[in-house]
């Protein structure tokens, strides 16, 4: 256990980032709701704006009060600021306006890290690596550069045009590339291959509008190459809406199936039932989970555990059983209100207590980790949760338990050797992205395309060591300790961040899943 404790610090920020960050987003269409003139919250923000002895910034004050307020109601009901709520809102709607590039800003320049196929910029030509100098015609590395500016400038309304002046490859001299905004579509299904013979692997990151539709497509087109099982990974799923988890349940299941229930004090209950469209009724089914699959992702697991239809391969998710509503505010703000809970087909809720306080809430999972949860099966059932009995079963008898997750079908242990803080340092400042778009393009020219690159490329222990020296530029200090354990783990990162820089995205996943040790059980279960 004392090789963990080093990161656990740099573990919180990532989870309650993740929590504070799409978790809330998961419940119904927003409504417009306005404080009546006599509110006393109102009323008191007035008298601070008018009386205080210094000057105050009301908005802020008013959005900090109103979340304290709703904090105290239960972690996942919040105020969301305008920039926020509308970051939320694209992500999870499936698109948004703007020219449909992803980036890195390393020294206060804008490198583009992806271009979105069949967006505006892939159709004015620009590129992966390419950095932007210009914009309008106006100086624009090396001007502060924050995610703020750049969004502000990149997106905006359909059908305007914008004039970069970008450096691409080797070139020493600007080329001049007009874009011009438009709907950029996003989708929240991460990969989808054949992972072993009459095998499918789907990866999705989040429960979005397009989600089902872009589901159907990547089973189509699996079936075609013959697939008859297919693994759905849910890791890292913090959620998203809950039609879109019920429409996903409804893919697996016949006509008639109790998907999920919802109820609340306010909310009457409503359930939801399968229909006969499901695009994968009777081939074998394994849903990855881990402890940070949550609200939406453990809709789906639940029911599909509950109903007998999937195995469920992983570790317990997270426990968030609570489902959230939109209030939009006129200014772009917005609340996220829980107004219901939701229900398993068992009729278990497996939302986790939040009794101690918000900040008790999200420490659990580092608390699982110390009583060495996520490394042992016998230490995943020590909760207290688990050890009562249980009044819920199965479709076909067996025990599921309520309250504290989804429990998976069959575990698997969290890496303890190779997870560091540094290694977590690592990912979370985006240097092996950085370090592929600064220093491997020219390795990657000697590769034509993914399978010989994935067959045969490895990390070389010079190019180890580069990577490690242009680390030290950023996180200053690097323990050799860490370095050492986390060795396979960098080498597997940055070969990984190398194959999307020029692949996209399901190379990605097809390099770091290549040993990953869940898929290879959940192929075994199969």
């Amino acid at each position: 256990m004392r090789n963990i404790q080093t990161f656990l610090k740099t573990l919180m920020l990532l989870i309650i980032g993740a929590i504070m960050g799409i978790w809330v987003n998961n419940g119904f269409s927003g409504h417009r709701f306005v404080f009546s003139k006599d509110d006393k919250l109102s009323r008191v923000v007035k008298l601070v704006h008018d009386k205080y002895v210094d000057s105050v910034n009301t908005d802020s004050l008013e959005g900090e009060t109103a979340n304290q307020f709703l904090q105290n109601l239960d972690p996942h009901s919040m105020y969301l600021p305008p920039q926020r709520a509308t970051t939320l809102n694209e992500t999870l709607d499936g698109g948004f306006e703007g020219i449909g590039i992803e980036y890195l800003l390393i020294k206060d320049t804008l490198y583009v890290s992806n271009v979105i196929k069949n967006g505006p910029a892939d159709k004015a030509g620009l590129g992966i690596g390419d950095k932007v100098i210009t914009l309008n015609n106006q100086k624009f590395a090396g001007t502060h550069l924050s995610e703020n500016v750049v969004d502000n400038a990149f997106r905006g309304t359909t059908s305007t045009v914008l004039q970069l002046g970008v450096l691409q490859g080797t070139s020493p001299v600007i080329k001049n590339i007009s874009i011009t905004r438009d709907r950029v579509a996003l989708s929240s299904l991460d990969a989808a291959y054949m992972v072993a013979p009459q095998t499918g692997y789907v990866k999705i990151s989040k429960f979005a509008a397009t989600t089902d539709k872009d589901f159907q497509v990547a089973i189509k087109a699996l079936k075609a190459q013959g697939m008859q099982k297919l693994v759905l990974d849910l890791r890292f799923n913090g959620g998203g809406y809950l039609n879109a988890a019920t429409a996903m349940a409804d893919e697996f299941l016949p006509a008639g199936k109790l998907i999920m229930y919802t109820k609340g004090v306010h909310e009457p209950r409503t359930d939801y039932f399968s229909t006969d469209s499901g695009s994968f009724i009777k081939g074998k089914l394994a849903i990855l989970i881990n402890e940070y699959s949550a609200s939406a992702s453990e809709i789906l697991a639940g029911s599909m555990q509950d109903l007998d239809r999937a195995t469920i391969v992983g570790r317990r998710s997270f426990g968030k059983g609570l489902v959230q509503e939109q209030f939009a505010f006129n200014d772009g703000s917005a609340i996220n209100l829980t107004v219901a809970r939701y229900y398993t087909p068992s009729g278990r809720c497996i939302q986790k207590s939040y009794k101690n306080g918000t900040g008790d809430y999200h420490n659990e999972l580092t608390t699982r980790m110390q009583k060495g949860e996520l490394f042992s099966a016998k230490s995943n059932m020590d909760d207290s949760v688990f050890r009562q009995p249980s009044k819920f079963h199965t479709a076909n008898g067996r025990k599921v338990y309520s309250g504290g997750g989804i429990m998976p079908d069959v575990f698997v242990p969290a890496d303890t050797m190779g997870n560091t803080s540094l290694f977590y340092d690592l990912n979370n400042r985006r240097l092996f992205d950085a370090y592929v778009l600064q220093k491997m393009k020219g390795t990657l020219r000697k590769y034509t395309n993914f399978d010989t690159f994935n067959a045969g490329y490895q990390v070389s222990p010079a190019e180890f060591t580069n990577f490690i020296i242009y680390a030290t530029q950023t996180l200053k200090e690097l323990d050799s300790n860490e370095i050492a354990r986390s060795a396979d783990n960098i080498r597997l990162y940055l070969k990984a961040a190398a194959a999307r820089f020029k692949w996209g995205d399901e190379a990605y996943f097809k390099t770091i899943n290549k040993d990953d040790p869940t898929l290879k059980k959940a192929i075994e279960v199969l």
